[in-house]
């Protein structure tokens, strides 16, 4: 590997590594953007008169990212978007709404769902910590803070191989409501429960009694402030095992949430390197919460976010009338391809089977899951051909 492109995959690392959720994943993005110039927005207000040349970014839910330059030669009514989207969750471990589990057999566990398509027996027998996002009462006000748990303080643990018949072990499966949740801590070695009714019972609510005391003096400690300021959180359980570059030629890139974070952050890179100086459009990055789980919340891929960012963008420049705009406009829609495993090849079309570190991939889709048709294709292989990228085909079902 070139030391460009050493240089480039260590950087990646350090963003997979501290981007534990999608939280964290917008505010490392945001670390990036407003280190080269870009302006925040405010979501909730109108936006004000934005200047051609100008960087801009705003969040939605604190887990959805839009960002944007405008072209410093864009006309005043005849521009285009370009868009890049992609998504910033993962399959992860929740924790429930009640997080508090009975304690069973001497061990304080922490109730999770499965969120998102994940292959679930790959959580078992890893380090695992907390991270997410955290709403506190600070006077008569709610404040959102992250948190992120550094050190394990979960283990979701396999069943020992004497326990278990040759049979069970051949036909292995995770039962999602009782084989995931991970134990915290011993209940003889937990005083939570107690140090935090003693605290103030009378100012517990529904909410927090339906908590696990231990997690909540965790992140309690962890944010510096006191337990019952804690009012609500989305919090995901994560690997604490940080992305590392492999291989005897250091060819590979080792991680969780390459799915999407990877492309999350080649997006972030390049509108965060871009000069708008002689453009004359506007070149936008959506980053959406949810694909996961189909896209359909209030700020996912499916939600009005894209079409409100095109619409509020082009109004602040004094432009209404969006049909040629949109007309005039191309997404791209990033996300990862699976690489024929050399196990498991049969998997894959053999006229269609994408090889590791041989090239991008464009996906196409019959059913129209995916956005590329004979033009979109077309321009993604040109630009391509121009910088000499090796392309290659994935057909989906």
């Amino acid at each position: 590997m070139t030391n460009s492109r050493l240089a480039l995959a260590e950087k990646a690392c350090s963003f997979l590594s501290a981007s534990t959720d999608p939280f964290h994943a917008v505010h490392h993005a945001i670390q990036k953007l407003e280190a080269a110039g870009f302006q925040a927005l405010q979501y909730r207000h109108n936006f004000p008169a934005l200047q051609k040349g100008g960087k801009y970014y705003y969040t939605v839910h604190h887990s959805t990212l839009v960002a944007f330059t405008i072209g410093n030669k864009l006309a005043d009514d005849d521009f285009g978007f370009h868009l890049i989207g992609g998504h910033t969750d993962s399959p992860n471990l929740a924790v429930k709404p009640n997080s508090k589990k009975p304690p069973k057999n001497g061990c304080v566990q922490l109730a999770v769902a499965c969120y998102g398509g994940g292959l679930w027996h790959t959580w078992f027998d890893r380090d695992l910590s907390v991270s997410g996002k955290v709403l506190i009462r600070n006077g008569e006000r709610l404040e959102p803070k992250l948190v992120q748990i550094r050190d394990p303080v979960a283990r979701v643990s396999t069943l020992c191989i004497h326990l278990q018949s040759p049979d069970e072990r051949a036909a292995f499966k995770v039962n999602t409501e009782d084989h995931t949740s991970p134990i915290l801590a011993t209940t003889t070695a937990t005083t939570a429960q107690h140090e935090l009714e003693k605290g103030a019972t009378e100012q517990l609510d529904a909410w927090q009694q339906g908590q696990e005391p231990a997690l909540m003096q965790r992140i309690a400690r962890e944010l510096q402030i006191d337990v019952h300021q804690i009012a609500d959180f989305e919090l995901s359980l994560y690997d604490t095992q940080p992305a590392a570059i492999g291989g005897l030629n250091q060819e590979f890139l080792y991680s969780a949430r390459l799915d999407n974070l990877a492309t999350v952050f080649c997006a972030v890179e390049a509108l965060a390197a871009h000069d708008p100086a002689d453009d004359t459009d506007i070149a936008m990055i959506c980053c959406f919460d949810h694909e996961e789980v189909g896209s359909v919340s209030s700020h996912g891929a499916g939600s009005p976010v894209m079409g409100e960012a095109i619409r509020r963008v082009s109004a602040a420049l004094g432009v209404t009338e969006l049909s040629t705009i949109k007309a005039k406009s191309f997404c791209l829609s990033i996300d990862q391809a699976h690489a024929v495993h050399p196990n498991y090849a049969s998997k894959h079309d053999s006229q269609h089977a994408p090889v590791l570190n041989n090239g991008l991939v464009v996906k196409t889709n019959c059913n129209q899951r995916y956005t590329t048709n004979s033009l979109t294709g077309f321009v993604v292989r040109e630009i391509a051909r121009k910088k000499d990228i090796p392309i290659q085909e994935f057909a989906g079902m």
